[in-house]
């Protein structure tokens, strides 16, 4: 029989590359948070924890032999998962022969 642990499973998504059109978001700052709302409120609905953005390197391909370091934005999520431990079976008993 196990016992349940809390654990955790992650996604990374990339953060919006631009803003969203509103009637009410009049500037690009709000634009863009109008964006950044509704992605995270859409992994809020599928039970995701938002828990930091991050900005991280990439090495890709730049014609046919370059390579290049691309920075990507990216927002990091967390959801909280059963992690079953297994514990140890107790050894049984030798079974006990009589010999009268």
């Amino acid at each position: 029989m196990g016992i349940s642990e809390p654990g955790f499973e992650y996604s990374v998504v990339a953060a919006p590359a631009r803003g969203e059109k509103d009637k009410d978001a009049k500037t690009p700052t709000d634009r863009y948070a109008l964006a950044l709302t509704a992605q995270l409120n859409s992994m809020a609905a599928q039970g995701w924890e938002y828990m930091r953005a991050d900005v991280l390197p990439s090495e890709e391909r730049s014609g046919l032999t370059g390579r290049t370091t691309v920075y990507h934005n990216v927002l990091v999520f967390r959801r909280a998962v059963a992690k079953v431990k297994q514990t140890p079976k107790p050894k049984a008993e030798p079974a006990i022969d009589p010999k009268f």
